[in-house]
C-alpha cells in the first residue's frame, strides 16, 4: 500500500511515473510533465489535500464515487484539477488515479509559454 500521507510522500510517488519532473506551478513546488510542462500535481491551500490535475469527466466521478477523498472548493469549480484529502482510507485507488492523471496529462499538448513583457 503505498504512503500517499503528505506532500513529500505524494511527490516521491508521483517522481516514480514515466516522464515526471520536479518543477513549479505559479510560482510553487509541482510535480510536472517533462515533455509538456503540464503539471500533475501541486499542493493546495487546504493543509489536508493537494490538487490532482485530471480531466472533467473523471474529476466528476471521482467526487461523486469517493467525496470522503476527491472535493473540490469553488475556487476549483470548472477547472480540471480535483482536491485530494492526504488521510484516504483508499491509498491505491489514490494512486491509481495519479497514474491515470499522468497519462492523461502526457497526451496533451504543451503548456502554453508566458510571453515576456
Amino acid at each position: 500500500m503505498p504512503d500517499l500521507s503528505s506532500w513529500e510522500a505524494v511527490v516521491a510517488h508521483a517522481l516514480t511515473l514515466p516522464g515526471t519532473e520536479l518543477g513549479t506551478y505559479y510560482g510553487g513546488p509541482a510535480v510536472r510533465i517533462a515533455a509538456n510542462g503540464r503539471p500533475l500535481v501541486t499542493p493546495s491551500r487546504e493543509a489536508d489535500s493537494f490538487g490532482l490535475h485530471i480531466d472533467q469527466d473523471s474529476k466528476l466521478v471521482l467526487m461523486e464515487t469517493g467525496p470522503e477523498t476527491f472535493w473540490q472548493t469553488p475556487h476549483y469549480d470548472g477547472y480540471p484539477c480535483v482536491l485530494v484529502r492526504y488521510n484516504s482510507d483508499d491509498p491505491e485507488r489514490v494512486a491509481d488515479t495519479i497514474e491515470r492523471a499522468r497519462d492523461w496529462a502526457e497526451a496533451l499538448k504543451p503548456a502554453a509559454s508566458r510571453k515576456k513583457a
